[in-house]
């Protein structure tokens, strides 16, 4: 191994989680409310200080490699936009990096709709930050750091959602996102005789390469339609200013916001009925308002809904991944569900 660069840590490895999203999809960059948590699935990035000015990195489940001196501003395609991207914005961001060699490794399914980019993109920032022996941001700024990697060096127009999840996650707790203040309040989430799983569709989905961003520019049109700064301000009594499909999208968004309020309610009471109606609600949402859901998908929904899922829907960007399922003591979940519960936010583990 080569020598360690003067005044870096030798080597520290950081994990990020994954998130489950309970209500609140494509609520964020419409400064909307979600109630995501964050998972034990994620991604585990090691980082060693290295001699030169250059990042090696190694996507150990890929078996792939990506080598490039840290100044460079080269844009690429795949897993290692993500990394690029990162050391790009740690540096406009003030962070002096090191030459370090990187390994990366990770649990959570790639294109589920759990997250796996943000628990990248977060896992690597702190390795990197670490190994320099750098401060790190503050959590909201790190959030945005990354979301700015998704958007400008992936090509995809995300919001904050996956980021803020992955950093503020809490065990036992749900946390209540409201992207206007930016405020995070965590919710008890105490699923008691009942679980949550997450089944795949078989259908693996990209957020760059997928409708989302088309999603993002409608209610954009909206907002522009309407005169106002997002579709947080909007009511119902707007979407008769809207053309098709633009008042759809808007009502999509509008009433995600109120069963998130009423999800937390539900959690309070541990009325796991009315939570389970509310994700049957949310999924009827996404499929018919914002039209995000694929014949894979729906026959996932409905293999949930037969094994007694209490509720079942599409989360993530969506056009594919992963569907979530809440059960009740009677329900049995197909043997292929992963189960999921809320688990601690990024961290250093050494």
């Amino acid at each position: 191994m080569a020598d360690t660069a003067a005044g870096a840590v030798t080597s520290v490895t950081a994990f990020a989680p994954g998130r489950v999203n309970l209500i609140g999809e494509h609520t964020d960059y419409n400064q909307g409310l979600a109630l995501p948590f964050a998972i034990a699935e994620g991604v585990t990035v090691e980082a060693a200080a290295i001699e030169g000015d250059r990042i090696e990195v190694s996507a150990l489940d890929l078996a792939e490699r990506d080598t490039f001196e840290i100044a460079t501003s080269a844009k690429v395609e795949g897993w290692r936009a993500f990394i690029r991207g990162i050391v790009a914005e740690l540096r406009r961001a003030g962070v002096e990096l090191v030459g370090t060699r990187l390994r990366i490794s990770g649990n959570v399914p790639q294109g589920g709709g759990l997250s796996s980019s943000a628990a990248l993109e977060v896992a690597a920032a702190l390795a990197l930050i670490a190994a320099a022996d750098g401060e790190c941001p503050k959590r909201v700024e790190l959030a945005k750091l990354c979301s700015r990697v998704e958007n400008e060096w992936v090509g995809a127009q995300t919001g904050l959602l996956d980021q803020l999840t992955s950093l503020y996650g809490e065990e036992d707790h749900a946390l209540r996102i409201d992207f206007r203040s930016l405020e995070v309040t965590p919710v008890t989430l105490e699923l008691r005789d009942h679980r949550l799983v997450m089944l795949d569709s078989g259908e693996q989905h990209s957020n760059a390469a997928s409708g989302y961003n088309e999603r993002r520019a409608e209610c954009a049109r909206a907002c522009e339609t309407l005169g106002i700064e997002s579709l947080r301000e909007a009511t119902l009594d707007h979407l008769s200013q809207l053309p098709e499909p633009l008042d759809r999208r808007a009502r999509h968004v509008i009433t995600s916001n109120k069963r998130v309020n009423d999800a937390v309610e539900a959690l309070r009471r541990n009325d796991f009925e009315r939570l389970g109606g509310l994700i049957d609600e949310s999924h009827a949402s996404l499929r018919d308002d914002y039209e995000v859901s694929t014949p894979a998908v729906e026959a996932t929904v409905e293999r949930l809904k037969d094994s007694g899922a209490l509720g079942a829907r599409i989360m993530g960007g969506g056009f594919g991944g992963s569907v979530l399922g809440l059960f009740g003591p009677e329900g049995d979940p197909p043997d292929e569900a992963l189960s999921v519960r809320p688990g601690v936010g990024a961290r250093l583990l050494s």
